[in-house]
């Protein structure tokens, strides 16, 4: 049953994190100009981007730690914070620039191919989604929780297409405030993921700080 736990939290916060609704706006404002057959396929290569750079992470995460020599409890914390930074720009209905910056934003529009840079990443597969997978990763003792991660992206990477695929439909019910809603909600999730990260690499960094609470 724990197991099913860690699985069902891993897909909630990579679901939180990607935010698919959340990209609709700017999906539609990024290919305001382009063809209907363009904005699929804008579409089919984006969520692809995401899947490959999400899943691959799941198998970079421990040869990148060990090479920049960081403790994984280091690294849970430093990524609870960024993704806190995250989390309250979505509770505003407004992410930050760990997200993406109006620089980015600018560049796009006068790109042709825009699906992987910056719709995939950094927007949704950016170094928030990142950082948890390889936080996730670290937590996988067998190889069918690293295949239940790799799965959980890839059903991640379906939400995107999906929601980005029926962009219109989306924005025609939900509108500006029904999508800043999701966000917001959403945005909740994350502050919880982003708290679980933080204390628990603190009572690994900090031992006798966790003692203290007993």
């Amino acid at each position: 049953m724990e197991h099913w736990r860690q699985y069902a939290e891993s897909l909630v916060a990579l679901f939180a994190i990607a935010d698919p609704i959340g990209a609709v706006p700017i999906f539609m404002t990024l290919t305001e100009h382009h063809s209907p057959a363009d904005r699929k396929h804008i579409a089919n290569v984006t969520a692809l981007a995401v899947a490959i750079v999400l899943a691959a992470s799941v198998f970079v995460a421990e040869p990148v730690l060990r090479f920049f020599g960081v403790d994984v409890a280091a690294f849970r914390v430093a990524g609870g914070i960024l993704i806190m930074l995250m989390a309250l720009g979505m509770l505003e209905a407004a992410p930050r620039r760990t997200q993406r910056t109006p620089e980015e934003m600018a560049e796009a529009e006068l790109k042709a191919e825009i699906a992987v840079v910056p719709l995939a990443i950094p927007l949704i597969a950016g170094p928030g989604a990142i950082s948890t997978v390889i936080i996730y990763a670290h937590q996988s003792a067998t190889w069918s929780d690293t295949l239940y991660l790799v799965g959980a992206c890839v059903l991640v990477a379906i939400s995107v297409w999906i929601a980005l695929r029926a962009a219109d439909p989306i924005r025609g019910v939900l509108g500006a405030t029904g999508i800043n809603v999701v966000t917001r909600l959403l945005g909740v999730i994350l502050t919880a993921v982003a708290v679980e990260f933080i204390t628990s690499g603190l009572a690994r960094l900090l031992p006798g700080l966790a003692l203290a609470h007993l």
